[in-house]
């Protein structure tokens, strides 16, 4: 049995809106997406610093104090400095996306999100103050 099927070139066009490549700019919300997105370059570079000095240490005295000497650069500097903002801005507004994302529910009831996001921050401060008293008390 042959198909009667022809093939034709004719598709439907889809219409598109263009959009432009600053949408993000149009809005706050949007912008801060964005920002919120970029955080994660800055969340790498964290790692990688961090991976730098678990190296310099393993190295012995001499590597660890070369990467201290890097490290006390003006640029280095710079760029911890604008990594510990936009650590802070990605925690935060990873925290307050938790609530929607995370339904915690006791019972057949849901925890307020409230309580949630309190929590987060909670647990926040704690691992903080532990991380802090294990660094100052040596």
């Amino acid at each position: 049995m042959a198909s009667t099927q022809v093939y034709t070139d004719y598709h439907p066009r889809w219409l598109r809106r263009q959009v432009s490549t600053y949408w993000w700019l149009e809005k706050w919300a949007y912008f801060a997406f964005i920002l919120r997105e970029m955080t994660c370059l800055f969340v790498a570079w964290f790692v990688v610093y961090l991976l730098l000095l678990v190296g310099a240490v393993a190295g012995g005295a001499e590597s660890y104090q070369r990467l201290l000497d890097w490290s006390a650069s003006p640029w280095v500097l710079t760029l911890n400095a604008a990594t510990f903002l936009f650590m802070i801005y990605h925690a935060v507004t990873f925290f307050v996306a938790a609530p929607q994302a995370l339904v915690v529910h006791v019972g057949r009831r849901p925890v307020p999100a409230r309580l949630v996001l309190a929590g987060h921050y909670v647990a926040w401060a704690a691992a903080s103050a532990l991380v802090a008293w294990i660094v100052l008390r040596a």
